[in-house]
């Protein structure tokens, strides 16, 4: 149970995201950017590394509630699968819903809305607390008597069908597609925003949901991406707390305790009417606004590009031997930590920030230890051991030439 659908796609994501860059590049569209992408996609890492983690809020708890719970015992065939399916993404909507319109929800669920671009990368942008918010809406399929197993399995092909509509390289579908299923252009309007693009179009695969409960809308102008408090930062774990920093900034200078509790779960903005009440969202002017970008050279962005696709190797290494980390704690959490560590490590370097350097020293170090370490686990060869610590201290004399680049930031409007 440790691998589902979504990892084992994962080759294959980044063969679409290839694509998909090689196609804008022909055409000349400017939907990419280095640090972007990788922070995407390092949202996407630490979301899958923590998840490990954090099972039990998932399919540990649905399991326990299956076992001795459940009503009926649904047997296992395809239609239980084609109705478990279309369960799944009854209550999706539902959960998803909930994460916009519940604060402490949405601290979770906005780690996927904060990039400023739209494509294949951000279908990655994954949020590591999400699922201890949103478990509980798939609770009624564990009583029925749906099988973990396949809640594992239509959990991951509903992901997997939303990975293709974020992207703006498709435009419009026929309109019967339109009609029922979620795609890019009705997805593109729940990615903005634009005020009245806002809490529309939930959907994760049907989007006759949002037309039956009132959240449906139709693309019309181009949207704008991201959130209304641009999160302007390349760091995946401060992206996964600033809006629960916020909320504790928030709460803080909320004098009465029964408003700070229903600050916790009033809608994102929401303030009691003795401090101004809701903050609605506003408009933006596209003329002068400015994505938010730092602007490295060369050397910088060489560097991490090249130490992310080694990460993306070791996270792989990680994620599909589950089953041998799961059987020591201390094995599992070091692994995990080298990980985030090094997601950490790469989005302070794209920022230049002062603490990047000595971070990125010790991930360097880390790195041989953990392979030899894992030289007697999982028996790799002293030849890629010793080419591994070779490269690390060459690349330590590599990161020392770049030490001394600094970004020049670019004011939002």
């Amino acid at each position: 149970m440790s691998l589902n659908p979504t990892v084992i796609a994962i080759p294959v994501y980044f063969l679409l995201i290839g694509i998909e860059l090689i196609v804008h590049r022909i055409k000349a569209t400017k939907s990419y950017r280095l640090n972007d992408a990788i922070t995407n996609i390092n949202c996407g890492v630490t979301s899958q590394v923590t998840g490990a983690f954090l099972k039990v809020f998932s399919i540990g708890f649905y399991t326990y509630l299956y076992e001795h719970f459940r009503f009926e015992t649904i047997e296992n065939s395809a239609l239980t699968w084609v109705i478990a399916f279309i369960a799944y993404d009854f209550f999706y909507y539902w959960a998803h819903r909930m994460s916009h319109q519940v604060n402490l929800f949405w601290g979770g669920h906005s780690v996927h809305h904060q990039s400023e671009e739209y494509n294949l990368s951000v279908a990655l942008r994954q949020s590591s607390t999400q699922i201890i918010w949103t478990s509980l809406f798939y609770t009624p399929m564990a009583f029925v008597g749906i099988d973990p197993l396949v809640l594992l399995s239509v959990s991951g092909f509903n992901l997997l069908y939303q990975f293709w509509i974020h992207t703006e390289s498709i435009d419009r579908l026929p309109k019967w597609f339109e009609a029922v299923m979620n795609t890019p252009s009705h997805h593109r309007v729940h990615h903005a925003r634009n005020p009245k693009y806002i809490d529309k179009n939930h959907a994760g695969t049907f989007i006759v949901w949002d037309k039956m409960f009132g959240t449906f809308k139709a693309e019309e102008e181009k949207p704008t991406y991201g959130i209304t408090k641009n999160l302007n930062s390349w760091n995946p774990v401060w992206a996964n707390l600033a809006h629960y920093s916020d909320m504790i900034s928030d709460i803080k200078t909320i004098p009465r305790f029964s408003d700070k509790l229903k600050y916790i779960f009033k809608k994102p903005g929401w303030l009691p009417e003795s401090m101004g009440g809701y903050r609605a969202p506003f408009d933006i002017d596209r003329k002068t606004y400015k994505k938010y970008d730092l602007h490295a050279i060369r050397a910088v962005n060489t560097y991490v590009f090249v130490h992310y696709i080694l990460l993306l190797g070791g996270t792989a290494f990680f994620l599909f031997n589950l089953n041998r980390f799961d059987e020591n704690l201390l094995e599992k959490s070091a692994m995990a930590g080298l990980i985030i560590i090094s997601t950490l490590s790469f989005g302070g370097l794209f920022e230049s920030r002062s603490w990047a350097i000595p971070i990125e020293i010790t991930r360097l170090f880390l790195v041989p230890i953990t392979l030899l370490y894992f030289l007697t686990n999982f028996e790799l060869s002293t030849f890629t051991i010793s080419g591994s610590i070779a490269f690390i201290f060459g690349s330590l004399l590599w990161l020392l030439k770049t030490r001394s680049v600094t970004s020049q930031p670019v004011n939002n409007s």
